[in-house]
């Protein structure tokens, strides 16, 4: 029966629906994520923004302050689903090395042996604005990565413009989904910092009105206390993604880079000012996925060897044939020059077998060779000449 992409997806992703979503392998961190925002806006809701509807000039307006939360925290949630359920740069990989790069090379043993083997390169270099940069070789996925793209060892992926793998969205963080990443990170910063407010304004709500101190107001009103607590520990973490990542947009740097290299060429290769940098990040069309997860499995066809492949293994074959030749040659020889056939009465004259061979002394007048095996499935035979024979003088008239 005929899969489909993902059924036979070997990174470690999961899909839903039909492979229509694609998710990372911790993607059971996900509706934590959704409880951390979700809660703490409902408790904001019910027990601050309720007795805040009228505590404004016009009557009705301080419904805004009801309405805003709700739908912010809806558009953190399409934020966060464009992150974490979409393909962030996956490149497809290969199911064999690239036949262009491949170098066939043999190599001879203590005892002569010769043993044909493949190579590939471990790198090689490319051309960046101007700038040459280094490019790996993947061993997983059989192909040179592009520049800035790196092997994901938890999704088993390699990605373009690979950032980080997030265990908060439960994604691999890359070209494609980096600019709603950034996104999401900043507005749950502003969504912070709004609950925040509004919860304090709420306790100088209740000074006012009670004429008391801050303490009288902080009882008569906890959960707005926790709400502010909660609301300033995620702020260190959020905010300080958001400050990061804005560093790291200036400057046109991924946070694998950043951590990974130190300033030179290859960051400074995509530095084209802040302003176009920033540009690039959220002005320009997102590419399309280089993925098509529903299709159907294609069969490979069968391939075709290169030229510089077949003339190695057609060299190897010609020097086998030659070997089996000058073996055949000599044990005619050996059988025809049989001293007991010859007649004793006839003068004759005393020739050494090595003499009749010199013409094939350069490849070896006694050959004995091991048996061989290359890597082409071909076997060369062993030859063997008896003592006697090589030793013995032959008689002609």
């Amino acid at each position: 029966m005929t899969q489909r992409v993902y059924q036979a997806w070997k990174g470690s992703n999961k899909f839903v629906f039909g492979g229509r979503l694609i998710f990372g392998p911790d993607a059971r961190s996900v509706p934590l994520t959704v409880l951390l925002i979700l809660v703490p806006v409902v408790l904001f809701c019910v027990f601050v923004a309720r007795h805040l509807l009228h505590e404004f000039s016009p009557h009705n307006a301080g419904y805004a302050i009801l309405v805003v939360p709700i739908l912010f925290t809806v558009y953190v949630f399409i934020l966060l689903s464009f992150t974490s359920a979409r393909d962030p740069g996956i490149v497809p990989r290969n199911s064999h090395p690239p036949e262009e790069d491949l170098r066939y090379e043999t190599t001879v043993s203590a005892d002569g042996r010769q043993t044909p083997s493949v190579q590939i390169p471990r790198t090689k270099e490319v051309i960046v604005n101007g700038t040459t940069v280094r490019v790996k070789y993947c061993d997983t996925c059989m192909l040179y990565r592009p520049p800035r793209c790196s092997h994901c060892s938890i999704c088993n992926n390699c990605v373009e413009r690979f950032d980080h793998h997030c265990p908060w969205v439960g994604q691999c963080i890359g070209l494609r989904n980096y600019r709603y990443f950034f996104m999401f990170v900043s507005s749950a910063t502003l969504l912070c910092v709004y609950v925040f407010s509004m919860s304090a304004f709420y306790i100088n709500i209740i000074m006012e009105h009670q004429r008391g101190t801050v303490w009288m107001a902080m009882r008569e009103s906890p959960w707005a206390v926790a709400l502010m607590i909660y609301c300033f520990i995620a702020l260190w973490f959020v905010g300080g993604l958001t400050g990061f990542h804005s560093y790291l947009i200036g400057t046109n740097q991924t946070t694998y880079e950043n951590f990974r290299y130190r300033p030179n060429s290859r960051t400074v290769a995509y530095n084209r000012g802040c302003a176009n940098n920033f540009m690039e990040v959220f002005c320009t069309k997102v590419k399309p996925s280089r993925n098509n997860f529903r299709a159907f499995v294609e069969e490979e066809p069968p391939r075709v060897r290169s030229a510089e492949a077949e003339d190695e293994i057609g060299s190897r074959r010609q020097k086998v044939e030659d070997d089996l030749d000058i073996g055949d040659d000599l044990m005619n020889l050996s059988q025809r020059c049989n001293p007991a056939e010859t007649s004793n009465d006839q003068p004759h004259q005393t020739l050494d077998i090595d003499q009749l061979a010199l013409g094939v002394a350069d490849r070896a007048a006694t050959i004995r060779t091991e048996t061989r095996h290359g890597s082409w499935g071909r076997r060369s035979g062993s030859w063997d000449i008896a003592a006697d024979v090589a030793n013995s003088n032959v008689r002609e008239s």
